[in-house]
């Protein structure tokens, strides 16, 4: 890697990194395609998988830990 970017990288979480690709492949264009939010409750298809993302890379063993992760990180 050169040093540009590293500098570019320097300080942002791999679960930032992660979501800023989610973005990048235009995860509206799939969810519209399967029509994947069609019959949703409780969470849409991107919430969804953002909110299962943030529970492997962080190790969580619960939902009740998912949702306090995400609620310690001013994310809920």
């Amino acid at each position: 890697m050169d040093k540009s970017t590293e500098i570019k990288f320097v300080g942002q979480p791999i679960f930032k990194q992660v979501i800023g690709l989610i973005d990048a492949i235009s995860i509206k264009s799939i969810i519209n395609k399967h029509n994947a939010d069609y019959y949703y409750k409780a969470f849409k298809a991107k919430t969804q998988l953002v909110t299962m993302l943030f529970g492997i890379i962080s190790r969580c063993d619960s939902m009740t830990e998912i949702c306090e992760g995400l609620r310690a990180m001013g994310a809920s």
